[in-house]
């Protein structure tokens, strides 16, 4: 069974809803934020964090095989992490070449 052509929305022809949204009250964070991120400078500062942050979780994720901590506490799991960031580091630099042992 195939969708009607209403349900297709790639032809342009489907059901289109609109409504108007009465803004009474004054900018708050979130409409300063959303400002920032639609502006030209936060689109392309933006477009960098999926190459800067998240590859760091996975590479502590996998490569280190951190799925759950082992310890139990917050000071403890804090100490945990900690460890796990350092040893993250210190691979960036010997893998880069940054660092070298003598």
């Amino acid at each position: 069974m195939q969708n009607p052509s209403s349900a297709d929305h790639r032809n342009g022809v489907g059901r289109q809803v609109s409504f108007i949204i009465e803004n009474k009250r004054l900018p708050n964070y979130t409409d300063w934020m959303k400002h920032r991120m639609d502006s030209q400078k936060g689109k392309e500062i933006y477009s960098h964090r999926m190459s800067v942050v998240e590859p760091v979780f996975g590479n502590i994720g996998t490569t280190n095989r951190l799925s759950r901590f082992s310890l139990r506490g917050k000071k403890k799991v804090q100490g945990q992490w900690q460890l796990y960031c350092m040893v993250h580091n210190i691979e960036k630099l010997a893998n880069d070449g940054h660092f070298v042992a003598s």
